[in-house]
Parts: structure tokens; sequence; C-alpha cells
């Protein structure tokens, strides 16, 4: 039983005023003294600067306070605090390859532009972060989100919520935060997110390309799996098993294939935007469909991810692939289109059984198991949201996580959305704030309610009716499949 109020939460608001009182970073401040104030650099706990405005939840001052800057790490972040602060902050971390760079590209505030507006006009602070680095910058990240929130704190006053939340890559993040650093949040919405972890998540993709290159590109060593040595080789491994692909999707063999290897990445089946779901029993049009999202699902970015880790963090040693395929949800349609191009599946899964496997580099595993495999140690709520067909994660993705987060005995601190289509982070306006609303609900009252798709769509219909910027709702009940290979950390 959940309690009636949420001590934890005034806890983490104690250790964050010693965190920031005790911060000693200091960067110079660039501002002008009018409602409006642009910020040059900003860091941790940076003392008041006279002539600068801001805004408290406490002493209602009415803003508006608007930062952007940059952290000594270079790191981008801004801030926005509207009139009349309710006192909430939302604090927004980017996806994957989206780096400040030496451009110093501005952080973006999460959501989209009309939850973005809607939020604000109802008095909601929003908070981002972009890192200075590209692709999995995940260790940084987490870093410099404390920056951009001892720096909200300096030009915004002290928020009574803090809710952390982020897409995909940042979505994980936002996870990240909730498990590492519930002196900072008091409760994260990852979306679209990869809570399975990368570890889990590459594994899965290995997986998969395993299957297509060991059936239908045997002696292609232009198709490499792992340990890549640059962004040109990695550019044409991808553009070779391309071509791969494309030639197999011409035979009602290569098809097969194909569905056989997309089943192991668990390949959403209604993948492309704008489409129809195929039926139950069209297995030719799910086929289309996976086919359509093989390439980015499977040979997603690598090398990149593995220059961060130190090496391969992927393996298939000891996998049974006649269990995956088993286990997938695609067994029936595997075997029918196996069937209809008349194939052996039985040979090809003997075939991938006798493969030479592929194993990981220890060291690698260990640093992408830091940033970030989720343990399920939970210290604030969590509310995650996901499209029944993203692939970039798969939606299977929320069950690993609940899973674990159950294992670790923290389930009552979880609830999970789920919204009925495909694509990747295309949430409406009334989505968003209704996933917000709802976890702000359960940090301030210690009790999840209205978590149910009826009652998310009752709530994103009432917003859209005041506002119908923010567009229709499609909550669904929904309880993914099993992820196929989920990984948590043994310590």
């Amino acid at each position: 039983m959940e309690a009636d109020i949420n001590p934890r939460s005034v806890i983490n608001r104690a250790i964050r005023a010693v965190t920031v009182l005790t911060a000693t970073a200091i960067a110079t401040v660039t501002a002008t003294v009018t409602p409006t104030v642009t910020a040059t650099a900003l860091a941790l706990a940076v003392p008041p600067v006279a002539g600068l405005p801001q805004a408290s939840a406490a002493s209602g001052r009415t803003g508006p306070v608007s930062v952007m800057g940059v952290h000594p790490s270079g790191a981008t972040y801004a801030i926005e605090v509207p009139r009349n602060w309710n006192g909430t902050v939302l604090t927004f971390s980017p996806g994957y390859g989206q780096g400040a760079g030496p451009q110093h590209l501005p952080a973006d505030l999460g959501g989209n532009a009309a939850a973005q507006s809607w939020l604000l006009a109802h008095g909601y602070a929003l908070a981002g972060t972009r890192p200075y680095g590209s692709g999995w910058a995940v260790e940084e990240t987490l870093r410099a989100s404390a920056d951009t929130l001892a720096a909200f704190t300096q030009v915004g006053g002290e928020p009574t919520t803090t809710l952390a939340w982020g897409g995909s890559m940042g979505g994980a993040i936002a996870a990240g935060l909730a498990e590492r650093r519930p002196d900072l949040v008091d409760g994260a919405l990852p979306y679209c997110a990869s809570v399975a972890g990368p570890v889990a998540m590459l594994n899965q993709s290995l997986d998969a390309a395993f299957a297509f290159k060991t059936l239908l590109a045997p002696g292609d060593d232009a198709v490499k799996l792992v340990r890549l040595a640059s962004d040109d080789e990695e550019a044409r491994s991808v553009a070779a098993a391309r071509a791969v692909l494309d030639a197999a999707q011409q035979t009602p063999a290569g098809r097969a294939r194909i569905a056989l290897a997309a089943s192991f990445a668990q390949v959403s089946t209604w993948s492309v935007t704008g489409t129809a779901e195929p039926a139950p029993r069209d297995w030719a049009a799910q086929q289309a469909q996976e086919y359509a999202a093989f390439t980015a699902t499977v040979f997603s970015p690598r090398y990149p991810l593995e220059q961060r880790a130190g090496g391969n963090f992927s393996w298939n040693t000891g996998v049974d692939y006649r269990r995956e395929l088993r286990e997938s949800g695609r067994a029936q349609q595997v075997r029918a289109l196996y069937d209809s191009a008349g194939l052996d599946l039985d040979a090809d899964l003997a075939a991938l059984a006798a493969a030479p496997r592929v194993s990981a580099d220890p060291g690698a595993v260990t640093y992408m198991e830091n940033y970030f495999t989720p343990r399920g140690a939970l210290g604030v709520p969590v509310l995650t949201m996901h499209e029944r067909g993203d692939n970039y994660p798969t939606v299977t993705q929320a069950r690993a996580y609940s899973d674990v987060v159950r294992r670790a005995g923290n389930q009552a601190m979880l609830r999970q959305a789920f919204v009925d289509r495909p694509g990747h982070c295309r949430y409406t306006g009334s989505e968003f704030v209704a996933a917000v609303r709802t976890l702000e609900n359960r940090v301030t009252t210690g009790r999840w309610t209205d978590v149910d798709a009826h009652r998310l769509n009752a709530l994103a219909a009432r917003l859209a009716a005041e506002n119908p910027d923010l567009g229709a709702a499609e909550f669904i009940p929904y309880t993914p499949g099993r992820f196929l290979r989920p990984h948590v950390p043994e310590r």
C-alpha cells in the first residue's frame, strides 16, 4: 500500500537545497535587466547577481525569466519560467545524436510545441540540457542535467516539484535520474525511451544482424557486426547490408529469412507511419512493415557507442535462437512465410546454432551498464510512455523495464502508458500533458490515479477541448510481449 504523502520528496528537497548551497563552480553571467534574461554562461550554484531577475514559487514573483547558456563542460541549457510559476519544473534530456558541439546548439525543452505552450501558459517552468558531445552521450548528460537544475534554482528559485522527462536516449537519462539522483528530481517521465538499456538493446540488434548475415550474406565480409573501426566502415557495412536486404526482399525465400531475423529484434509488424495496421494473419503485409524498419532497427549506430564504451558490449554466446523464435510472438508468421517459400525453417535454425558466435569485451559491458542500464532501484515515481509500433526502441523494452522494476520490489513506483500508433516519439500535445499531469499528481499525493488508458484519454480529451492545438490522444490498454534479451547488471 502506498502512503498518502510522499516523504521521499520532502527528504529529496532538503538534500537538493544542501547540494546547491555547497556547489562551488561559478561562471560569469551576462544579463539585461528586463523581464527576459539571457545568460551566456551559468554553472553550478551561481551566486546572486545584482539586477538579475529571478522567479520564485514561494515568493509569488510573476517573472517571466528566460535563460539560455553554456555550462563549463560545453553542454548548453535553456530555462523558461512563466508568469505565476506554480513551483513545478520539467527538466528535459534529448535523444541520440543531438549534441551541442562547438556551435553550442541551444537546448530544447521537451515534449512538442503545443505541449510546451500549454505547460508554460499554465504555470509550469521548463528546463532543458543538450550535451556537448553527440552519440550516446548519457554519461555527460546526467552530469549536465544536475548543472542545469542548479542554474535553474539560481535564476528561477527553489522548485517545489522537479520532474525529469526525455525522449528516446533522453528517456533513458530520465530513468537514470530516477534511480541515481532522487536528490534532484521528484518523478520521471521517460517517453519512447530505451529503458531496457543499451546492452539489452544492442544485443537484440546483434541477434537479428547475426541471423541476417548468416542466412543471407554468409560470405560478405563488407557486412560487419561488431568492433567497427570507424564511422566510414560502419557506413560501408550498413550500405552493404541494405543492398543484401533489398535483393532478398524480391524473393519469397528472402522475405521469409528477413522475417526470421526481424523476429529476434522484435521489429514491429506495424512500423510505417500513416499506414493501417496489417491484419493479424496478413503475414505478407506484416513482413513488408518489418522490411521497412529493418535497417534502422537492426543496423542502428554501433561504432559511436563502442567508442564511448571502449569496445564491443554485445554478445550472442549461449543464445538459443530456436527458443528466441518461439518466445518472440512471431513463430506462426515466420513458419507460414517459410512454408510459402518452400524453405526448411529447422535447417536455418540449425545453421544459426552452428555458426560462430560473438563475444563481448567485459569493460565495455560495464561502461554501458553504468551509462545507463536500469536496475529497477527507483528513488522516485516513474511513468513511461511508449508507442505500440515504435522500433527505436521496440515497445517490448517497456516490458523489460517493468520486469526489472518488479524484481527490485518497486512496482508500486512505476506505471506505463501506451499509445496506439506506429512511429517514434510522435506523441500529441494532449498525450504529453496528460502524462505530465498524471505523474505530477502521483508525486504530490503519493498515489497513482487516472493511469489506465480510459482515464488518460478522458483527461486528454478535456485538455484538447479547451485547447484544440493539443490534438487527440490514442492511449490503449496494452501489455507488451517479453523482451527477448534482457540484461540486468549483477551489481
